[in-house]
């Protein structure tokens, strides 16, 4: 046999006993859903009748667009927890991690139970690790998501603000981070580094640092976004958002979220934008958010008031797969 043909042979068996460890590794064959909200992608996982108990490296896999399904977060149906609620609501990030709330997944979620025969009721509520939140689906298939009061305490951020004050900005503050180290560190080819970023910074149960950018197309969220991320006055790391205002009624919204990166649309990452564009005197109580991935109603009156949100919600396809036993 020719030596090319020896290749063939070799790399043929290899593939085949990769394939067979994968098989013998199967650890567990689930049925998923995948949905999107605006372009933020999802698998959901019915756990109503007992949970999966994946672990980190499971949902890492399953949220892998290479070897696994592919989504930006897993979301986990859960028997509620309390007479209060209807579901518990459970988000992993594409890194595996759980994380407190998406409001993107919240309208995927309210569309699921009611598509699956969980639920006849148009509206329920759900439970989070921090909080309740109430969800509607109307006729227009379109849902309305109560999001809850946002949070300014920099304790709910985890904000380590040692040695730091908060500037005025309209009716509100923000506070001030020297990107010089910033841009040092990273040293990305090309990158404009700015000599300092005015944060917003807001809980939506999840934490976000909001900035205002001239242009958010222009703006090189791939190197500022992880860099504020992962900057270590974040002790929780943050959901990082550039907002353009392109009116008082209108904003276009990039968003670097923890975990999983830049996304085609953050739901709470739009709410917290609106929140802070509002609070500084530049945006109107209802505000179109465009996004990559599609538009968002963001509705606020103000302090002691909750944040609602409306969004499509869309059922992409059904599957089932076979997660591998993984440390």
């Amino acid at each position: 046999m020719c030596k090319r043909g020896m290749r063939r042979l070799c790399n043929a068996w290899k593939g085949l006993a990769l394939y067979s460890a994968t098989v013998d590794n199967v650890a567990m064959h689930i049925k998923f859903t995948k949905m999107q909200g605006a372009g933020n992608d999802f698998v959901v996982l019915d756990e109503t009748q007992g949970e999966f108990g994946l672990n980190q490296a499971q949902y890492r896999w399953l949220a892998d667009r290479h070897f696994g399904v592919g989504a930006d977060q897993i979301l986990s149906v859960r028997p509620p927890s309390s007479a209060e609620v209807d579901f518990n609501y459970v988000i992993h990030n594409a890194d595996g991690g759980e994380v407190e709330n998406c409001g993107n997944g919240a309208r995927c979620f309210v569309r699921y139970v009611r598509s699956h025969g969980l639920t006849d009721k148009s509206t329920i509520r759900v439970q989070l690790p921090k909080g309740q939140i109430e969800l509607s689906e109307n006729a227009q298939q379109l849902v309305r998501v109560d999001m809850g009061m946002p949070s300014f305490e920099i304790a709910d951020v985890g904000f380590e603000a040692r040695d730091l004050s908060p500037q005025p900005v309209g009716s509100w503050q923000a506070w001030h981070l020297d990107a010089t180290a910033g841009a040092q560190r990273q040293g990305a080819a090309g990158v404009v580094w700015p000599t300092g970023m005015q944060l917003g910074l807001v809980s939506m149960g999840n934490p976000h640092a909001v900035q205002v950018v001239g242009d958010t197309e222009l703006s090189p969220v791939h190197a500022w976004g992880p860099w504020l991320e992962s900057h270590p006055r974040f002790t929780r790391r943050v959901n990082a958002g550039f907002m353009q205002i392109v009116g008082r009624n209108r904003i276009k919204l990039r968003v670097y979220e923890r975990g999983a990166g830049e996304t085609l649309a953050c739901g709470t990452g739009a709410c917290a934008a609106v929140v802070a564009g509002i609070r500084w005197g530049l945006l109107d109580a209802s505000v179109q958010a465009h996004t990559r991935g599609g538009d968002l109603l963001i509705e606020w009156a103000g302090l002691g008031h909750a944040v609602f949100m409306t969004g499509p919600a869309t059922t992409v396809f059904e599957g089932a797969v076979d997660v591998p036993d993984l440390a």
